[in-house]
């Protein structure tokens, strides 16, 4: 190679489905991808300086870009997504424009096609914990932080669902759990009784969780410790909307309490959950209201995780395929009772 040149050689990571085919595997879609990424990167004077490393799955495609130029040597990221999760692009330019303290900030999005250009956020979280430099204080430091956020949002709920993302709110949760029961084959006959003879405490949980008062927001649906970057002690951003709903803002504790769960152990639940709950207060809501709606969310969240794998991949009637039984699992979650 002369002097100057770049290396635009491409390493392929599929992970656990290296026999999934994607748009990507399309050499024309992937053209075309490129083409705007790349012409974004010049846009804002940035050059690539390296080889390409590219992330594939069937939910996303991820490719990292060395760059030189305005943006000094971090990378720059390009996402694309499936048409059911196309919103996401959408979504970020919204939050970087109502949140820009808590978000990571695109470069660029093209709405219409699912695609993002992101600059690099520093640290993930997980990176963080994994060598040692953050402890559960750090986890409660990011749920206020993330509780912060969803009350900003508030006002934005109606432009959040204009822009694609689904609405989960608490009376819509007995539809969507119809809908997720009937489309999925993953399930067996005794499974399915099962969580059919639960529904009248459904409805029960959604119109008690509705009745506590808490208005309606943005839920990430999978926060844990890889879906937010740590740039410094106690600042921390959020990013990865592919999951994303509209309703009942406790939900998203069930993911970021079982991710902090499984490093720090049982006395994590209640500690999460009342550093989550401290920018909820004072708004005329009691404790003990504040503290069961907790609950309630925490079970109905599994309704929202299993909804995105349905999104992700539709094959009703298939249940070998990766979302029916994601979904299954998620559906199977309802049985459980909330650690709080």
């Amino acid at each position: 190679m002369r002097r100057g040149d770049v290396d635009r050689t491409e390493t392929v990571d599929r992970g656990r489905f290296p026999d999934a085919r994607t748009p990507w595997d399309d050499p024309d879609v992937r053209s075309e991808a490129l083409d705007w990424a790349t012409g974004q990167l010049a846009a804002h004077g940035l050059r690539e300086s390296g080889h390409r490393q590219v992330r594939l799955r069937p939910w996303s495609v991820l490719v990292r870009f060395s760059v030189g130029g305005g943006h000094g040597d971090r990378p720059v990221w390009f996402k694309a997504v499936p048409p059911a999760a196309a919103f996401e692009a959408g979504l970020a330019a919204g939050l970087a424009a109502w949140v820009p303290d808590h978000v990571l900030a695109p470069l660029a999005v093209e709405a219409e096609r699912g695609w993002c250009l992101l600059p690099d956020g520093g640290p993930l979280f997980r990176q963080v914990l994994d060598k040692g430099a953050g402890t559960l204080a750090d986890w409660e430091d990011a749920v206020r932080s993330y509780a912060v956020m969803q009350r900003a949002l508030v006002p934005y709920a109606e432009r959040m669902t204009g822009l694609g993302v689904p609405s989960a709110r608490p009376y819509e949760v007995p539809g969507l759990f119809d809908t997720l029961l009937a489309e999925n084959a993953a399930l067996d006959r005794e499974e399915r009784t099962a969580l059919e003879a639960l529904r009248p405490r459904l409805v029960e949980w959604c119109a008690e969780l509705a009745a506590v008062g808490v208005a309606d927001s943005l839920d990430h649906a999978d926060l844990h410790d890889g879906q937010l970057f740590r740039p410094a002690a106690g600042r921390f951003t959020f990013f990865d909307w592919g999951d994303a709903l509209v309703g009942h803002p406790f939900s998203s504790l069930l993911v970021a309490v079982r991710s902090a769960e499984d490093r720090f152990g049982p006395h994590v639940p209640t500690r999460l959950r009342d550093a989550y709950l401290e920018p909820w207060t004072g708004d005329g809501i009691a404790a003990g209201d504040l503290r069961r709606a907790v609950s309630l969310a925490w079970r109905l969240a599994s309704l929202g995780r299993a909804a995105s794998w349905g999104r992700m991949f539709p094959a009703p009637g298939a249940p070998a395929a990766p979302g029916g039984a994601e979904a299954a699992h998620w559906l199977r979650e309802l049985h459980t009772e909330p650690p709080m």
